[in-house]
């Protein structure tokens, strides 16, 4: 799946995915094109902060 534009629920998806034994994280990573940084920052963005964690424009806020 080519993936431009990562919208919440997506992220939230494959995040649950991984959790749920659906996917492993390398199987995670090769089929979206991500990394495992970019994989681990989803997961504890939701862990920290639930779903709003992974907009874009609140991670600047977050991390401050």
């Amino acid at each position: 799946m080519n993936t431009r534009r990562w919208v919440i629920r997506r992220k939230a998806e494959v995040v649950a995915a991984v959790r749920g034994g659906l996917l492993s994280l390398e199987e995670a990573c090769q089929r979206y094109t991500l990394t495992v940084d970019e994989f681990l920052s989803w997961q504890m963005s939701i862990d920290q902060h639930g779903l709003a964690g992974l907009r874009t424009t609140r991670i600047q806020h977050y991390r401050q």
